[in-house]
C-alpha cells in the first residue's frame, strides 16, 4: 500500500506529463529519421535508375541527334524572338529555322557484332 502513496505523489507533482513528454518526442524523433532515411533511400534508387540510363543525345539547341544532318546543321524550327520591351525581354516570338552550326552533345556509341572467339561447346 505504500507504492500506492508514491504513484499518487507522481502523479500529483506532474511526473507523468513529464514521461509522456519524453516519450512523445522520442516518437517524433523516430519517425523523423524514419522519413529522412525513406528520403535518402529514394534518393539512391533515382540516382541509381540515372546512372544506368545511356546519355541522350542533345544538342545546345535542346534538339536531338537526329533533327542534324551530318555536317552538323540542324534542321528543326526554334521560337526565336522578334520583339523587346523597355527592360529587353522578349514580348513576341516567331518560329525561324534553327541556327545552330554544329551538334556538341554525346555521341552514341555504334553497335557492332562479334562472334564468339572460342567455342564453348
Amino acid at each position: 500500500m505504500e507504492w500506492l502513496w508514491w504513484v499518487l505523489i507522481f502523479f500529483g507533482v506532474g511526473g507523468f506529463t513529464k514521461v509522456a513528454d519524453t516519450a512523445r518526442q522520442a516518437l517524433r524523433t523516430r519517425h523523423e529519421r524514419k522519413l529522412e532515411l525513406l528520403e535518402t533511400e529514394r534518393a539512391r534508387e533515382a540516382a541509381l535508375e540515372a546512372a544506368a540510363r545511356p546519355p541522350r543525345p542533345i544538342c545546345g539547341c535542346t534538339h536531338h541527334l537526329a533533327k542534324h544532318d551530318k555536317q552538323g546543321k540542324c534542321h528543326e524550327t526554334s521560337e526565336t524572338p522578334v520583339s523587346w520591351d523597355a527592360q529587353k525581354t522578349p514580348t513576341a516570338y516567331e518560329l525561324r529555322q534553327c541556327n545552330c552550326q554544329q551538334y556538341v552533345g554525346p555521341q552514341p556509341l555504334t553497335t557492332l557484332y562479334a562472334e564468339d572467339l572460342t567455342d564453348r561447346a
